[in-house]
């Protein structure tokens, strides 16, 4: 059950996008924003307010993949997995990573420190494999770059 702040601050969200056409997205972008993901509890409370089912949220949750069941890291690694990244060596990539960071997709490191999530193309096919850390977009990733880059996110 949602505690007396989370419900305040849902109680301000849902206000904000009242009376909006199809709110359900946006309110979901405001939850992940204001608590860095969205809590099992205000699928409720957001289904309650909408009138609709919690299946239709957690739907909507589970099909978008930059929504969180839980906090990210402190950083955030994507891997590209387009197929101009898969054709040199993007598989590779995702596989040391994953060995690395002894994490899958969507998960994060014991420490908190990086959250290693795949991504469908970051419009650097010229320079594949590709990778993102936080907002910068990092071309022709190897091995060796991918360990710095997780190094330097204290991994």
């Amino acid at each position: 059950m949602a505690d007396t702040q989370t419900h305040e601050t849902m109680r301000t969200i849902l206000a904000r996008h009242k009376g909006q056409e199809g709110p359900l997205l946006p309110i979901l972008h405001s939850v992940q924003a204001e608590f860095g993901f969205i809590p099992g509890d205000v699928v409720q409370i957001i289904a309650d307010d909408l009138n609709i089912t919690r299946a239709e949220v957690h739907g909507v949750i589970t099909f978008y993949h930059d929504f969180r069941d839980a906090p990210a890291g402190k950083h955030i690694v994507k891997i590209c997995r387009a197929e101009a990244c898969q054709a040199v060596g993007g598989a590779a990539i995702s596989e040391r990573a994953f060995e690395k960071l002894g994490v899958g997709w969507h998960g994060t490191t014991a420490n908190g420190a990086v959250t290693l999530e795949p991504v469908y193309c970051l419009g650097l096919c010229a320079c594949a494999p590709a990778a993102m850390v936080d907002d910068t977009v990092v071309g022709r990733v190897d091995a060796d770059k991918l360990d710095k880059l997780l190094a330097e996110a204290g991994a």
